[in-house]
């Protein structure tokens, strides 16, 4: 049976206890010596312009270490990374390393489109020695390793510290209510006139998983052929709440909160509204673009929760594509992300909490404010989490695109939210049995 093991709950605690392309390229004549001498690669990821800057500046130091080589790097944002990378599978023109999801990496696994990395765990070019074996089983599919996590996170409500300190608004994070949330956004919106995003825009299903995990039910059903609910009440329930806000002024309208947008542009770091939703990994990025002090806070209760709804989850994997021209390479550069003490200087854990031991002393020495938050986040989620659930079904993207469409919809006025509740599930069991 094909599955990942799930006990990824505890992911970060020994750890824990413990404390367009760009960027390294080269001329044309450089990089076509270095395929010539087998010393050139591709590597791949999404991202944002944070993580950028550090993952291109590790490839060149990768290259100043290793004279001769050549990596070629190409970023893209986290919608069109998938399309690019599954047209590139298509015509086998995958890259020789490349970031995969937890959401994604069973399916790719499944269809043969990833390398087997255990030779080179076995000879000791990837070391894995110092990570748990709960992180190194995240990744591993009938006991082959198909990608080695770069880092845990875990989703959470990022807040303007300062919009929340003017309204005199403090948050229990560990208690709090969704009924405390949409009261917590009439006061801020009232005192300062920030008004609050909706719950999810770019992706809806973490912040909806969560209550759905709170109440006893998953996503996705156990064998990934229908959805985990069958009772809408909590969809309708989360559509209503929204659009009581909507109504009052105090949330962002879904014709202003859909439009894709850098975090730049985003409202959160223009100010007009004082929360994002955001992966703890992502808490860089979404300061540096607010310029202002944050705070990451668990995503609110539930009445009646049954078990926590926050998970820890791997960040992010590195894969070596079946069809890498150059694997061995892919995996000696792979090796030096994920150990190498200098470069994780650069890195400084911007894919989540670093999974190495000796990485991780090392980098909580030398993080900003911002990310020893990150840290103390995934502390506080080691506390007051629950087991992630199985990996995504084949047809997911479908659904998380079903989802947003419809939720779009309903928050737009162009649909009621019984009757969205009921589109969304009755599109998305029919795109999992197919």
């Amino acid at each position: 049976m094909k599955k990942i093991v799930k006990a990824v709950c505890f992911l970060a605690s020994a750890s824990l206890l413990l404390a367009s392309c760009g960027g390294a390229k080269s001329s044309s004549a450089d990089s076509k010596a270095g395929k010539s001498e087998n010393k050139y690669m591709r590597l791949a990821w999404w991202g944002n312009t944070n993580r950028d800057e550090r993952t291109i500046k590790v490839a060149a130091m990768y290259e100043e270490a290793n004279p001769g080589s050549k990596i070629e790097t190409e970023t893209t944002g986290w919608g069109g990374y998938w399309d690019k990378v599954n047209t590139q599978a298509a015509s086998s023109t995958l890259p020789d390393l490349m970031q995969q999801d937890y959401a994604y990496i069973l399916q790719w696994a499944s269809r043969g489109q990833l390398m087997d990395l255990s030779k080179y765990i076995a000879d000791g070019t990837i070391d894995t020695s110092k990570m748990s074996k709960s992180i190194i089983d995240a990744g591993s599919v009938n006991g082959k390793v198909y990608g080695i996590c770069m880092g845990t996170n875990a989703m959470g409500l990022c807040a303007n510290a300062e919009l929340l300190e003017k309204a005199g608004v403090t948050i229990d994070d560990v208690n709090w209510t969704w009924d405390d949330l949409e009261q917590i956004g009439y006061t801020i919106y009232e005192k300062t006139g920030a008004k609050t995003t909706p719950f999810g825009t770019t992706d809806i299903r973490p912040i909806f998983e969560n209550l759905l995990r709170q109440d006893g039910k998953s996503f996705y059903s156990a064998d990934g052929k229908s959805m985990g609910f069958t009772d809408t009440k909590m969809l309708v329930d989360f559509y209503d709440m929204q659009l009581r806000m909507i109504e009052k002024g105090a949330m962002t309208p879904a014709e202003e909160a859909f439009v894709t947008v850098t975090a730049e542009e985003g409202g959160f770091a223009k100010e007009k509204v004082w929360n994002d939703w955001v992966w703890s990994n992502q808490l860089v990025s979404t300061q540096s673009a607010l310029g202002k002090p944050v705070k990451m806070f668990l995503m609110p209760k539930i009445k009646n929760s049954k078990r926590p709804g926050t998970y820890l989850k791997p960040s992010m994997f590195f894969s070596i594509p079946q069809s890498a021209e150059n694997p061995d390479m892919a995996a000696k550069v792979l090796n030096y992300y994920l150990n190498d003490l200098a470069a994780n200087d650069v890195l400084l854990g911007e894919r989540g909490v670093p999974a190495p031991t000796d990485v991780l002393a090392s980098v909580s020495q030398k993080v900003d404010d911002t990310s020893k938050q990150i840290y103390s986040f995934i502390e506080t989620v080691n506390n007051n989490c629950s087991p992630i659930d199985p990996p995504d079904p084949g047809a997911s993207g479908e659904v998380l695109k079903i989802f947003r469409d419809v939720t779009q919809e309903v928050l737009a006025g162009l649909i009621s939210s019984s009757d969205g509740a009921k589109k969304f599930l009755d599109k998305a069991n029919a795109a999992l049995s197919k």
